[in-house]
């Protein structure tokens, strides 16, 4: 007896297609930023200067971080056939951007002690030497920028042939990539006050300047690891349920010229992909004809449901609890 083919009646567990331009150039930009922090920590150990240090440290958390965007796309891309990960591998990528977070917090902590420390025990600082050194480092950053933003807008720029804005719905960028593009112009940042706190201290003799920027450039880290705590904390909690998304679902299947009169008594959505959702849905009705595919039909005007899970009880089983529930049409 011949074993039936089923594929047509299931869904495939990849819902992200990747970002292979991405891959590569983080892959770039990490190996640029390692060779740089390495420069910049060395001088600023040498010459003197905190804020050459703090923003060393600061670049050592950056190349930290594309290094892991880079992985986790690698990673994701390696095992997207792995029937282990039931909704596919593209939290990944955000398992890459919440471990960086962390290591983030971590390093601005360490950035603020350094600073404090040498706020009370100032040392003389070679300022010609260290500022050289900090712009090489901001030139690198607006480098790494450019590369990345050139996969970030190539990665637009496809899905505006193969997608479209639904129901008002921008299309979510690629969160792996954003982050790495934002912790790029974060460090650029960073240099610039380096640059600012050896300048100040050269022509104004201002020595207090330096740590003070080593104090500032640690609170922009430690802001940039809690925006990204939340955004990605946010995803692999599954904390979904505010999205404009789920009110869609209901609507859809509770419209008012619904000849069915459905009613959602249950409901969840998660994210399994920048712009894909997948949903478990409980439906009461008093229809007797109403199937799930029926349903799945008119959740496919939203482009970004990906995967439904549907569930239909009928009023004639299941009248009484609908009714406690408001949900069972009147009259059934």
């Amino acid at each position: 007896m011949s074993t039936p083919d089923l594929s047509r009646w299931t869904d495939p567990h990849v819902f992200d297609a990747g970002n292979p331009a991405a891959e590569r150039s983080t892959r770039a930009v990490m190996w640029i930023t390692a060779a740089m922090m390495v420069i910049e920590i060395v001088a600023g150990w040498w010459f003197n200067s905190m804020a050459l240090l703090a923003d060393g440290w600061h670049m050592s958390s950056h190349a930290f971080a594309i290094g892991l965007s880079a992985y986790a796309y690698s990673a994701a891309r390696r095992h997207a056939d792995d029937p282990r990960f039931a909704f596919g591998t593209w939290k990944i990528e955000i398992l890459g951007g919440f471990a960086s977070a962390m290591f983030l917090l971590g390093v601005a902590a360490m950035m603020v002690y350094a600073s404090v420390e040498r706020l009370f025990s100032p040392q003389p600082i070679h300022y010609q030497e260290a500022i050289i050194v900090a712009i090489v480092g901001l030139l690198v950053n607006i480098v790494c920028a450019a590369i990345l933003g050139h996969a970030h807008h190539g990665h637009d720029h496809h899905h505006g042939h193969h997608g479209h804005e639904h129901d008002g719905h921008e299309h979510h960028h690629d969160l792996n990539l954003k982050s790495a593009y934002f912790h790029v112009i974060a460090d650029a940042a960073t240099s610039v006050l380096a640059i600012l706190a050896l300048v100040g201290g050269w022509f104004y003799g201002w020595s207090w300047l330096d740590p003070a920027m080593g104090i500032v450039g640690a609170v922009l880290v430690a802001r940039w690891a809690k925006n990204l705590l939340r955004e990605t904390g946010k995803v692999l909690l599954d904390r979904e349920m505010d999205h404009p998304v789920v009110d869609e679902i209901r609507e859809v299947i509770e419209s008012a010229d619904n000849p069915d009169e459905a009613r959602v008594i249950d409901l969840h959505v998660w994210r399994v992909g920048k712009d894909a959702y997948a949903c478990a849905v409980s439906i009461v009705t008093r229809s007797t004809t109403l199937t799930p595919e029926q349903v799945r039909e008119q959740l496919r005007q939203h482009e970004e449901i990906v995967h439904a899970t549907i569930e239909i009880h009928r009023c004639d089983s299941f009248d009484e609890i609908a009714a406690r529930s408001g949900y069972c049409p009147s009259g059934s």
